[in-house]
């Protein structure tokens, strides 16, 4: 079956999908501050709740991936499970429900970043998988604009709570985009990261878990150290900008959260596209050196004005960081764990450091709000993502040579697998 006849469904997935995958977040944290009267630390710990019980999820995800062929089906079943929690959860919006709904979505939410890898990397293959990882990416960020777009606007109209079905709505739209993909597209041998043609038996018996990937790996290990850093910086701020906005225009909240969302996808779309067309050209570091710059730099900016239109137009910055940062991600993992069969197991292990760093910026940010305020709450971020900076210019290694240049077979992931490789 040729990968054109799986184009089109892989890109109406990643359009639908792109604010299921994502989860409630600010939404929900807009909902239960205005219309529920919950105060930031509950709204914080039940985010973090939730974003426990998807990063506990992650690394069995990954190695469920890497194993079945069954890919289409579990990528269905974690959208039913998110659907079923966003049409239930305002039904009792006390915290033990909250957070039980939060729970269920986080732990359904993992499935869907290595799945979609996987797809992809096996309809494509390696040699196209940087340009479709930009495709998709720039599908999934106008999906979350357009999603963004219509939440502000019919929240603005029928209130918060519009969203909850909003979110249950694109669920089912996915679901059937997801069964559009022709299931002998996918060479499943290819999305585990195996070299066309090798045989799939599933995982050996003695293959490294992903956490003994990271660990065998210095690259794997420094680069997963990252992205903690830069999730645990980043994953506060839209909340807590939501938050503010919320409390100083109650009516208003979740639309100007809507409008900021939108600016930062509408900026997010061209640059996944650059990304993907110029990562095999330009490398993987900088690139990434300049997402992560930009981390940092909004942090700070956050801090010296709470005026609505300065909010929204520093959560633009956004679009550049996480744009990159969506992008490269696939990458850089394939590069490292080329021909190794273990490229899922891998970013979910990777995905669980970073969900940690995801899920205590939340419950910390929180905390520091109701103490001291939501400037020294952006600053302590903003002081993170420098952290995780420079470790990332100090300490990781280009991997573009380990991708679409390496040379074919196992032995090429094998070599960047060992320990103290750089």
């Amino acid at each position: 079956m040729s990968s054109e006849t799986a184009r089109r469904p892989l890109d109406a997935l990643n359009f639908f999908l792109a604010d299921v995958r994502d989860g409630l977040g600010p939404y929900l944290a807009i909902y239960l501050i205005s219309q529920q009267n919950w105060d930031e630390a509950s709204i914080g710990l039940v985010l973090t709740i939730g974003g426990i019980a998807g990063l506990l999820a992650q690394t069995p995800a990954g190695a469920l991936v890497d194993r079945t062929k069954a890919k289409r089906t579990i990528l269905v079943v974690a959208a039913i499970l998110v659907t079923l929690s966003s049409i239930a959860l305002p039904l009792l919006p006390n915290f033990s429900f909250v957070a039980i709904t939060q729970a269920i979505s986080g732990g359904a939410g993992a499935i869907f970043a290595p799945a979609i890898a996987a797809v992809t990397l096996g309809i494509v293959g390696p040699k196209a998988f940087a340009k479709r990882v930009g495709r998709n990416e720039a599908f999934n960020h106008a999906g979350n604009a357009v999603a963004a777009t219509l939440a502000g606007v019919l929240a603005y109209f029928f209130g918060p709570i519009v969203v909850f079905w909003l979110m249950a709505g694109l669920a089912l739209l996915s679901i059937l985009a997801t069964l559009k993909i022709p299931a002998d597209a996918i060479d499943h041998g290819v999305a585990r990261g195996l070299k066309k043609g090798e045989e799939d038996t599933g995982p050996d018996a003695d293959a490294p878990s992903g956490f003994a990937m990271l660990l065998k790996s210095r690259p794997l290990l420094i680069f997963a150290a990252c992205c903690t850093l830069f999730h645990f910086a980043n994953a506060a701020m839209l909340p807590l900008v939501g938050q503010n906005l919320a409390l100083q225009l109650p009516g208003l909240g979740t639309t100007l959260v809507a409008a900021c969302i939108v600016a930062a996808q509408l900026v997010m779309v061209p640059v996944a596209m650059i990304v993907g067309a110029k990562a095999d050209v330009w490398g993987r570091k900088p690139i990434f050196l300049v997402g992560f710059a930009i981390l940092p730099l909004r942090g700070f900016l956050f801090t010296l004005s709470d005026n609505a239109y300065w909010l929204v137009g520093v959560q633009v910055l956004d679009g550049i960081g996480a744009g990159i940062f969506g992008a490269l991600f696939p990458l850089v993992v394939a590069d490292l764990t080329r021909g190794t069969g273990r490229f899922n197991v891998t970013q979910g292990a990777i995905s669980t450091a970073q969900g940690v760093g995801a899920s205590l910026s939340t419950a910390v940010a929180g905390f520091i709000v109701v103490q001291l305020g939501y400037s020294p709450a952006f600053l302590f971020l903003a002081a993170a993502a420098g952290v995780g900076l420079l470790v990332f210019v100090f300490a990781m290694p280009e991997t573009a040579h380990l991708g679409v240049n390496a040379k074919d077979g196992p032995s090429a992931g094998r070599d960047v697998a060992t320990p103290g490789a750089a």
